[in-house]
């Protein structure tokens, strides 16, 4: 019997009698990240890391959350289990899994470049590695996430000389916080979309250290954001929303922009390629670290990377499941999944 098992409600661990991620209601579920594709409602117990469980409760209500650090190990039916750093979002976690000596380590969603917000990327040692592959084609090759927040920067600088709005689209939990160490010396107030705003009061309220942010209300005049920075969710492009910012211009953040058709299609004035996700090469840099004898491969370009690591000699598959949906996988936030904005208009509760 393997240790983990892909089962349809998701990963599933027999001797602990868990899952991990799991998309179905069940029992008792070890959660990564507080993405919605990642994090689903109507489960017995929650066990994540302490920064998850206000996104989980924000996400999802009420419900038996379980909050540990990154390395604390617990115990669940004698399988040894405990998170570490995945680097992807604030408190995104991979799981490590150990049961008589057997390890498997379930990615989550990852990135192997650190942005100074969401914790450093920590390779494990393992028998088996399940690994995500949002980005897995070679054409993925990230810049360094500086050059890009310079990109940003001189792009709202153009956009304030011309009097001009400058809004960003970001997904509410992650790419928005992550950009505000970007946009902060660029601008004296960030104003940001209710999704992101609801997400910014749960991270703080945990005690996370953010810029300074104000939610765009309906009775603000029209000048306050003449040569301002907003941050949006994708939900918010081409709504009547967004229209009381003109003069603006709109900025795409994501890794789809490496593509530049992407820009176009978006109906976007600027793209810019930042991804929580690890590229083609952080993804090798990953897999080979953790010296796993087989590779299960994931969520994305999963046939791809699969074959090009057993043409490297490591023995891998491809496995289908119902992760991808977050801010990379679709081209759209979902819909009040953090409280947004319902139809990009008024307050929400």
């Amino acid at each position: 019997m393997p240790l983990l098992e892909f089962t349809d409600k998701g990963i599933y661990c027999p001797v602990g009698d868990f899952y991990i991620d799991a998309w179905r209601p069940v029992p008792r579920v070890v959660i990564t990240h507080a993405h919605s594709d990642h994090a689903r409602p109507g489960s017995g117990q929650y066990l994540s890391h302490k920064l998850t469980v206000p996104l989980l409760e924000l996400r999802l209500g009420p419900g038996s959350y379980q909050a540990v650090e990154w390395g604390e190990a617990t115990f669940i039916n004698g399988v040894r289990v405990s998170l570490h750093p995945a680097g992807h979002i604030i408190g995104s976690s991979q799981v490590r899994v150990e049961h008589q000596g057997e390890v498997w380590v379930v990615s989550g969603d990852y990135k192997t470049e650190d942005d100074g917000l969401s914790g450093v990327f920590e390779p494990l040692k393992c028998h088996v590695f399940i690994t995500e592959s949002t980005f897995g084609l070679p054409i993925y090759n990230w810049r360094p996430q500086q050059e890009i927040f310079t990109d940003i920067q001189d792009w709202v600088g153009g956009n304030r000389a011309e009097g001009k709005a400058s809004v960003l689209i970001a997904y509410s939990l992650g790419k928005a916080q992550r950009l505000l160490s970007c946009l902060a010396p660029e601008t004296d107030r960030i104003f940001v979309h209710g999704a992101v705003w609801n997400v910014h009061q749960a991270l703080l309220n945990a005690g996370v250290v953010l810029p300074v942010v104000e939610r765009v209300m309906p009775d603000m005049p029209k000048d306050l954001f003449k040569g301002k920075v907003v941050i949006a969710p994708s939900s918010a492009e081409g709504s009547p929303w967004i229209r009381r910012f003109n003069p603006f211009e709109v900025g795409v953040c994501s890794g789809w922009m490496q593509v530049r058709g992407n820009v176009r299609r978006r109906n976007a004035d600027a793209g810019f390629a930042l991804s929580d996700h690890a590229d083609w090469k952080g993804l090798q840099e990953a897999i080979k670290a953790t010296g796993a004898e087989k590779v299960f491969v994931t969520h994305g370009f999963q046939a791809t990377l699969a074959r090009y690591l057993n043409e490297l000699g490591i023995e891998a598959a491809e496995v289908k499941t119902e992760y991808g949906e977050d801010e990379e996988g679709a081209t759209t936030d979902t819909a009040g999944d953090l409280g947004e904005d319902k139809a990009g208009e008024g307050p929400t509760v």
